[in-house]
């Protein structure tokens, strides 16, 4: 690939990437219950709510769970993959792609919360303020991925609970989703 292509990959990536973190951030909000008052839960409601509300009418919850994000999130990966082919001039097998975009998705939602826990471990760490709203927001998702192991494993005055769900991402990052996204990979250029 040449200079230019490599940088417009670049763009591709970052922009879907972002389009399906606020897909997922939506998903994860709704699904834990976030706090509606809280100014970034507002930010991410206003900002999905008008590509998402005419498929939620098609679409509805299961459970607590949005459906309707799930799939714009899915569908940004399959566009975003689709226009990286379309860049190194190759035309992908449609079963391919599908199961290509959503081992993306799997990859992509176990990295978002990798990251959200590490973010939210730093800023537990040097935040005084829980109030704050990004460390309520940051919380209240991480939140079940945490209670199973809070307060288990505390040395002294360190929780080392969010080192172990952080080893246990990045584990299932390489034994579930890069062996998904090998065989999406295969599918969809074999075609």
């Amino acid at each position: 690939m040449s200079y230019f292509a490599n940088a417009l990959g670049l763009l591709l990536e970052l922009a879907f990437g972002a389009i399906a973190a606020l897909f997922l951030l939506r998903v994860a909000a709704e699904a834990c219950r976030a706090d509606f008052h809280n100014p970034l839960s507002q930010f991410i409601y206003r900002s999905t709510n008008p590509v998402l509300a005419p498929v939620r009418r098609v679409l509805p919850n299961w459970r607590r769970i949005n459906l309707a994000a799930l799939l714009l999130a899915w569908l940004a990966m399959l566009l975003k993959r689709l226009a990286l082919f379309a860049l190194v001039g190759l035309v992908p097998n449609f079963l391919g792609l599908l199961v290509l975009s959503l081992a993306e998705l799997l990859d992509f939602a176990l990295l978002f919360y990798l990251v959200l826990v590490f973010g939210w471990s730093l800023l537990s760490m040097f935040a005084p303020d829980q109030g704050q709203p990004l460390q309520r927001l940051l919380g209240v998702i991480v939140g079940p991925l945490m209670r199973p192991l809070r307060g288990r494993l505390t040395v002294g005055m360190i929780d080392f609970s969010p080192t172990v769900v952080i080893i246990g991402l990045l584990l299932a990052r390489m034994l579930v989703a890069a062996p998904l996204l090998d065989l999406g990979m295969r599918l969809a250029v074999v075609g």
